[in-house]
């Protein structure tokens, strides 16, 4: 199965890069992954509604020219649905016996995605009802992701 993060802004602290490089390794026994960033767009501070989804709007051009056809589109979100680690192993496992062969996940700058996007992906999950750091949140699926291989093919994971 292919795996690909879609994700605005660069990783710059090197603790997150560390831990990105780790899971990617991990995962390289499981998964053909890939991850793309894409350029954040400044977001002024007292930014009005409108400045914020245009700012989101630039956001998820870019991501779009990221998502190939056919890709089975995942986007992170607060309003998403909340998931255990079974489900969420059980939801990749799924997919795969369904034929999917390629999942995207997207995962959106400092102020979301935009809602039009989120429209339009395959399916939306929340790892909490938690506003998360955007660098940390790829960390986070990176590890979630890995542990789902690891149910899946039965093997043990930490509780």
């Amino acid at each position: 199965m292919k795996i690909t993060i879609l994700s605005v802004g660069k990783i710059k602290e090197k603790y997150f890069q560390e831990a990105i490089a780790e899971y990617s390794k991990r995962l390289s026994r499981y998964c053909d992954l890939t991850i793309v960033e894409v350029d954040d767009e400044k977001t002024p501070d007292g930014a009005s509604k409108h400045e914020e989804d245009l700012i989101r709007a630039k956001e998820a051009e870019r991501l779009r020219k990221h998502i190939p056809d056919g890709a089975y589109v995942v986007a992170t979100a607060i309003a998403g649905k909340e998931l255990t680690s079974v489900e969420f192993s059980e939801g990749i496992g799924n997919l795969g016996v369904n034929g999917v062969s390629h999942i995207v996940f997207l995962i959106g700058g400092s102020i979301g995605l935009d809602m039009d996007l989120l429209a339009e992906a395959d399916d939306r999950i929340s790892f909490s009802r938690m506003t998360f750091p955007h660098q940390l949140m790829r960390v986070v699926l990176l590890e979630q992701i890995y542990r789902a291989f690891r149910i899946l093919k039965g093997e043990p994971y930490h509780k």
